[in-house]
């Protein structure tokens, strides 16, 4: 009937044309789809990485040595440790090469470091400057890296070699 072609629901050429354009878009992008075994994902875009680096940053781009070195420490929980190593390693930089020649870093474990002083006059002199010491090490490398500092004067000679000894007053008479 020569009415019901031109109702409301009836279609033209060029609209059945673009509708059978767009299934025939969608039938080949979804045979594509199978083929490469990319799904399309809700919202029109693909799944598909990048081939190309581009003009912008990228994780696949050249790293500067330092950053990736840090990368790996934090991922591996190396920093304390680094952090440790930096105090002992560039001790003389740190506090300055005048108390740096007159004493030595022996240990920083728990946030206390140990320094040796070359005689008991430094000594007395680094446990003054504790606090300067702790202020120069806290801006240097970090609050929380060195929170004591426990300062050890020059021992004597011991007379103790090997496992066994005997208890006295040691050699008496041996220099005189």
């Amino acid at each position: 009937m020569p009415g019901d072609s031109e109702g409301p629901t009836a279609r033209r050429g060029a609209d059945l044309a673009r509708e059978a354009l767009r299934a025939a878009r969608e039938a080949s992008a979804q045979r594509a789809a199978e083929r490469s075994g990319v799904r399309k994902r809700p919202g029109g875009t693909r799944g598909r990485r990048r081939r190309w680096s581009g003009p912008g940053p990228d994780d696949r781009d050249p790293q500067p040595f330092g950053r990736l070195i840090s990368r790996v420490a934090m991922d591996r929980g190396w920093s304390p440790r680094l952090t440790d190593a930096t105090v002992l390693g560039r001790w003389p930089q740190l506090v300055g090469a005048d108390i740096a020649d007159h004493c030595t870093p022996v240990s920083l474990r728990d946030g206390e470091l140990t320094l040796q002083a070359e005689s008991t006059a430094w000594a007395t002199q680094l446990r003054t400057l504790q606090r300067q010491l702790l202020a120069r090490l806290a801006a240097a490398v970090g609050p929380d890296v060195v929170r004591r500092i426990r300062v050890v004067g020059p021992t004597g000679p011991t007379w103790r070699h090997g496992p066994r000894h005997v208890r006295g007053r040691g050699p008496r008479d041996t220099y005189g």
